[in-house]
């Protein structure tokens, strides 16, 4: 997988930057360190002022990269989930069998996170407890219509097309595959919350996966037939 992975860029919808930081060694390690303060101090208490302090920059110069730090966010996640994206992509594309596939998606969505070696400054596992934690801030906003409009939340909305087609190629019958896909990939990240944090709210521990509680609950719907 991470030789199929080396050389890949993650394209990102270049409104959501002002700079790529892709294209610096400043820009990488914004993005580097970016990652490990807001997972550190958390969304609300991290801003560009503290970051220009931890990589010993100007707060302007951050300003030259992203315009604010929602949009910053915005381009961490979607990062994420191109990322996520390529690995659901490169561990499905030869696999034949519908179910076998759609289990492997659901497997993806909800395993361990590991670091990926061909993205040296981004790390992944930091990342996905990011976007675990604060994801549902980017799009939780009065400018989320026109936030959509301009493209910024593509990749994820790929994301849920790939799943409700995996769905689709289980269940061609099925009426709700867009939105059985879209529980998918919240729940996964939901699941993971309350595991984390308030445990009562759900069965997944660490003798109950997060992929066994998501497997049954989309196999058992797809295999019930619907009332008409």
């Amino acid at each position: 997988m991470e030789r199929l992975l080396q050389g890949v860029k993650i394209r990102i919808n270049d409104k959501l930057y002002v700079k790529d930081p892709e294209s610096s060694e400043l820009g990488k390690k914004i993005i580097e360190h970016s990652i490990l303060m807001i997972n550190k101090l958390g969304w609300e208490s991290f801003t560009f002022k503290k970051l220009g302090r931890e990589i010993g920059s100007n707060e302007s110069s951050i300003y030259r990269y992203f315009e604010n730090k929602h949009k910053l966010l915005l381009y961490l996640t979607s990062w994420y989930w191109g990322w996520m994206e390529y690995h659901l992509v490169f561990a499905t594309h030869s696999i034949q069998d519908p179910k076998e596939k759609l289990q492997k998606g659901i497997n993806i969505l909800t395993s361990e996170v590991k670091m990926d070696s061909s993205f040296s400054h981004i790390n992944e596992v930091v990342l996905n407890e990011i976007v675990i934690n604060e994801y549902s801030k980017s799009y939780l906003t009065k400018e989320v219509d026109q936030e959509n409009k301009e493209g910024y939340f593509t990749v994820y909305k790929r994301m849920v097309g790939r799943i409700g087609e995996m769905i689709k190629d289980v269940n061609d019958s099925y009426k709700f595959p867009s939105s059985l896909a879209s529980t998918l990939l919240e729940s996964a990240l939901h699941q993971h919350f309350l595991k984390d944090h308030f445990s009562t709210l759900t069965d997944c521990n660490d003798k109950v996966t997060i992929a066994e509680y998501l497997t049954h609950l989309v196999f058992n719907t797809l295999n019930r037939p619907i009332n008409e």
